[in-house]
């Protein structure tokens, strides 16, 4: 079991130093699921390696309040271990901004708030950092819809301690051009598909990152390429040569509009869509989310995908609130500051209690 009844900083170690890269978490999925069944104010119901414990005050309001258990592959950046940045203490290690700093924040309030004027639905999954389909979250609202209806959702994902509402939408295509093949020294018996590639290319170069307002946030949306290959050999002219690129679009776009922004600006290639992803609009008109920006007092747009955007799919006004600065998320020397965690533990508690 965890220790959820000390310092939540000290229980941000325990949880960085339970290594939990995604497809092993049973290990800390075990130790969440002994905790919070200790607590006789929660029901705790565990699907694999999902945990969701519920209040039951008989508030009129019920929250979600959800993270995920997964890191990215460990690089040399386990056990954790405590150093200082700027004159304040942080806690250095995989996951501790994404996003055990804030799980921590989870399992502390879960164990330890026994009255608050909301209910809380808090979840605990796995396999957030890979493929969509393995997405524990996306598992429960697939069999147990139940334990995930709320009036709004939080996603503790690392936001250095304020609001970032909605989310990017992500697209990603495949490019294909198609060529013939021949000896490199009779190039012209052949056809080059890189080459033809060089349309796209330039169009990829000459692309202007839009800036797009929602709600008055500003979202920047990004179209890149982040793979290419073509050729088997040094002397083949390749006949063919595949593309990959990423676009990162604003929540004023559906999926559908996002793939015709793509086909559009690669008109005439063949192309083909292998993953997308919706974006989530701030929702900031929700009374509960205005409320809770009151609490927090500094709000801006989420840029990157998140499960925000699922929680929107089945009509919850979600967004992101965490501690950690999401620009040190998956890096080697990823660190969380001890006191924003305690911050972030301060204001949720607050706020869930608040009249």
């Amino acid at each position: 079991m965890l220790n959820c009844e000390g310092d939540v900083r000290d229980l941000v170690k325990e949880l960085v130093d339970v290594e939990s890269v995604s497809g092993r978490e049973g290990p800390l999925a075990d130790m969440v699921y002994d905790t919070l069944s200790a607590c006789s104010h929660l029901k705790t119901t565990r699907l694999g390696n999902v945990i969701a414990a519920q209040t039951d005050f008989g508030c009129p309001v019920r929250v979600v309040v959800a993270g995920h258990l997964d890191t990215v592959p460990v690089a040399g950046n386990l056990p954790s271990r405590v150093e200082t940045v700027d004159g304040r203490q942080v806690l250095v290690g995989r996951g501790t901004v994404d996003m055990k700093g804030g799980a921590a924040v989870q399992l502390s309030l879960a164990a330890s708030l026994v009255k608050a004027t909301k209910d809380v639905t808090w979840i605990f999954y796995d396999n957030e950092e890979v493929e969509a389909a393995k997405n524990g979250l996306g598992r429960l609202v697939a069999s147990s819809p139940e334990l995930v209806r709320a009036d709004m959702a939080i996603l503790m994902e690392p936001t250095d301690s304020a609001i970032e509402a909605g989310c990017q939408g992500s697209l990603r295509v495949n490019l294909h051009t198609h060529g013939v093949a021949a000896h490199a020294a009779r190039s012209w018996m052949g056809h080059n598909a890189i080459h033809d590639m060089a349309g796209a290319l330039q169009a990829l170069h000459d692309y202007q990152i839009q800036e797009v307002r929602v709600d008055g946030l500003t979202y920047r949306e990004g179209l890149n390429a982040v793979a290419i290959s073509g050729g088997i050999a040094s002397n083949v002219i390749p006949d063919r040569c595949d593309m990959m690129v990423n676009y990162r679009f604003a929540p004023d776009k559906s999926l559908e509009e996002a793939e015709s922004v793509v086909r559009e600006i690669f008109s005439g290639y063949d192309m083909e869509v292998r993953d997308a992803a919706p974006a989530a609009p701030p929702d900031l008109s929700c009374p509960l989310i205005s409320s809770f920006v009151r609490e927090v007092g500094q709000v801006g747009p989420k840029y990157g995908w998140t499960d925000v955007a699922r929680f929107h799919q089945l009509g919850i006004p979600a967004l992101n609130f965490g501690p950690g600065d999401p620009n040190l998320a998956h890096s080697d020397h990823e660190y969380v500051f001890l006191d924003d965690v305690a911050t972030c533990r301060d204001r949720l508690s607050h706020w869930l209690s608040a009249e």
